[in-house]
């Protein structure tokens, strides 16, 4: 009896997976939403999820948007939408903000966020919370665009936390990295500190009407001279905007798309997405060993183990591979 209900509980999972899945494709944002919702909460459905969205991902275009505090990046990214749309391209936003220490969740929402785009069925934006994850990204991030991606938007653009020097994370999950800048914050150098100087595919100067906007990019263009980059030939473009006039945004699409159409072309596309799908792997399986090794202080092996290194019997290295084989 108990294998039966077993097998007719998975199976209406898997209808109810299927089901999700064909609905997002089809553009249904509360399918989408609900599909994320999984993902972020580690359902258990979560394997066939993943499985059933496989098929249907690796078209969207990964853009990264990442940049200190201040910088405009929420305002940027709303400007960005909007020239997508004009161009008639679908676009999911994925606005990854700080945790409530009392929720866990968002602090910050998406309607609060981009208000301009909220009834707009071909855009889909989703506040994801942080979670105390390092690195300015939540961790299920990596889910969530394959979510995206697999509903059919054109483009997924993330949005980072802004937490400073932790922000390069986003180079191992964007196809496309824009590291936006701004004159009079000290961003000259806050740039080789942090390193985003190897991360950055385009840099923008945003805020770009204020005094001192041509000096920085002089700067920035002498310090990506002496950076070492391993990409070949693409030389990383600069480009000044003024993402609350709508000013220089076209000219951030323009040179996505010549990255995307260069990362194609020399065969970095893959390299990038191959690295991607690997630390997706390796994260997922270093969290199965971590979950595993819970119960390690409560079990009587440690304990044996550890009165035989105390008493020399053994070794620390070969008490622990002893315990890793019983794993």
């Amino acid at each position: 009896m108990g294998s039966r209900l077993s097998t007719q509980r998975d199976h209406g999972d898997g209808h109810v997976v299927r089901d999700l899945v064909s609905r997002a494709r089809n553009g249904d944002p509360r399918a989408v939403a609900r599909l994320i919702s999984l993902v972020e909460d580690e359902s258990p459905l979560l394997r066939e999820v993943t499985a059933a969205l496989a098929p249907h991902t690796g078209h969207a275009k990964i853009v990264g948007i990442t940049g200190s505090p201040g910088v405009g990046k929420s305002t940027s990214t709303a400007a960005l939408v909007g020239r997508l749309r004009s161009t008639g391209q679908r676009v999911g936003v994925l606005a990854v903000d700080p945790s409530s220490p009392f929720s866990g969740g968002a602090l910050l929402g998406d309607r609060v966020r981009m208000q301009d785009h909220a009834l707009d069925r071909e855009v889909y934006i989703r506040s994801m919370a942080s979670r105390g994850h390092l690195g300015g990204l939540a961790w299920s991030t990596p889910q969530a665009i394959r979510v995206l991606d697999a509903a059919g938007c054109d483009v997924v653009l993330i949005e980072t936390v802004g937490v400073g020097q932790s922000e390069v994370e986003i180079a191992g999950l964007a196809d496309t990295t824009l590291v936006l800048i701004a004159p009079g914050m000290g961003d000259g150098i806050q740039a080789a500190k942090a390193g985003i100087l190897e991360i950055g595919d385009i840099y923008v100067i945003n805020k770009a009407d204020r005094d001192g906007a041509d000096t920085l990019r002089r700067e920035l263009r002498s310090m990506l001279a002496l950076a070492e980059r391993t990409e070949g030939d693409w030389r990383p473009p600069i480009v000044k905007t003024v993402a609350s006039k709508d000013d220089g945004l076209d000219e951030v699409v323009t040179e996505i798309d010549r990255h995307h159409d260069w990362l194609e072309s020399s065969g970095e596309l893959v390299v990038r997405r191959t690295r991607r799908a690997r630390d997706e792997i390796e994260a997922i399986a270093l969290t199965a060993l971590r979950a595993r090794w819970g119960d390690v202080h409560g079990r009587s092996e440690l304990d044996d183990l550890a009165h035989r290194v105390a008493a020399g019997v053994s070794d620390p290295y070969a008490a622990a591979e002893t315990l890793l084989a019983e794993l």
